[in-house]
Order: C-alpha cells, then structure tokens, then sequence
C-alpha cells in the first residue's frame, strides 16, 4: 500500500483528501502545519507528498527542496500565477494543482507520479554501479550525488536529471521539450521559463567550482556539454 502524507492546514480539505484517498487504496497521514510535516517527513518514509504552500510553522516553499530528492511532491495551490509554479516546479516540486480542482484528476496526476517514481527506482537498480564522468564532473545515479572538481554538489533531483541527460549524451544538443520531457516524463505542452530556470539554478551552483561554463547554451537549439 503507498504512503501518502497530506500537508494541508484547512482541516476540512485535510479530511477531504484523506478520505477519498484512503477510499482509494491508499494509506495517509495527516500534517496540519509546516513543522509537523518536517518532523513526520523525518520519522517516515512516503511515496508521496501533497503539500499546500500557506502553512503556519514552516511555509510548503521552504519545505519543497527538503523533501523533493527523496519522495515526489504535488504542491496543492490557490497561488496561479506561472512565477510561483516555475519557482516550485525549480525548487523541485514534481506537478503543481491549483486550487480549486476535482478529485479525480488529482488522483490521476498521484498515479503517474506514483508509476513514474516505480520506473526511476527500477532504472536505478538496473543501472545500479553506473558513475558518470565528464572532465571534472562525477554523477552518482545511485545516490543522486554529484562532485565538481572533487566538491560535493547540492542539487535538486531534476536538476540532477538534466546534468545525467547532458552527460550520457555530451555531444548531443537537447532542445527545452526534450529535456523537460525526459525529466518530468510527460509531454511538454507550451513555452515557459521552467528549463531555464532549472539550468541557471545548476550553473549558479557550479559556479564555486569554475565548471559552470561546462553547460552551452545553443541558441535558438537548446543545451550541450561544451
């Protein structure tokens, strides 16, 4: 049975969710503030995370990248404005629902983070023992660990996923659909500043280790190893 934990702060929209789901198959817990969610987050393991951003303690901003590169988020938003989803969806949130929706798309969209989650893991043990290198790059698909010149790096799990792309494949350009496409594992539907954002976020932390110019913009293509 998957593991879910709801952290939404409206208790009514708290039990809502738990009793569809729960009716659904699957086993939640429940977190009303920012803080309970770190504290169960800490004590549990969770296939999944739903997560509203206004919650007293601890905001769901704070506590997305903290949670992101172990389990999937779905951040459960009133805030609409495409600013706020690129900057979720780049602190490593894995799809971003808007306030009001139904509950059967959003049990659709848990299923394929579910489905997606299960095909990374199965990946991952079959490639398991495969590092990557390029020049002063190392990648550890196993840990989702990368050093730059010998220094550990801190990145989120799509920004992992692009850096894995580029270095599987340095000679190839891969335009912003392709990339998004692989890392998110679903269609790329419309223009946004979601890669873009994702690949400053990466050179920026690269950028200590001066292997930041490693990453080529191609103008007009998209991206490649330099």
């Amino acid at each position: 049975m998957k593991h879910i934990l709801i952290v939404e702060d409206d208790a009514d929209n708290n039990a809502m969710l738990r009793e569809y789901l729960e009716g659904q198959g699957y086993a939640c817990t429940q977190a009303f503030s920012g803080s309970e969610a770190k504290l169960l987050f800490s004590m549990e393991e969770f296939d999944l995370v739903l997560m509203d951003l206004m919650l007293p303690g601890i905001s769901g901003e704070e506590l997305v990248p903290l949670f992101s590169g172990k389990t999937p988020v779905i951040v459960l938003s009133a805030k609409s404005a495409l600013d706020s989803k690129v900057n979720l969806l780049s602190a490593g949130a894995e799809d971003y629902i808007c306030k009001p929706f139904d509950l059967p798309e959003l049990l659709v969209r848990i299923q394929v983070q579910l489905r997606r989650k299960e095909k990374k893991e199965e990946s991952a043990r079959t490639a398991s023992g495969a590092v990557y290198r390029y020049r002063d790059w190392t990648l550890n698909p196993d840990t989702l660990e990368m050093k730059a010149c010998g220094k550990e790096i801190s990145l989120t799990r799509h920004e992992f996923l692009i850096l894995e792309l580029l270095i599987r494949n340095p000679k190839l350009v891969f335009s912003k659909q392709k990339i998004y496409e692989y890392v998110w594992g679903e269609e790329y539907l419309a223009e946004d500043k979601t890669i873009n954002v994702h690949i400053s976020n990466i050179r920026s932390k690269l950028r200590e280790s001066g292997t930041d110019d490693y990453i080529q913009t191609v103008w007009g293509m998209g991206f490649k190893l330099r």
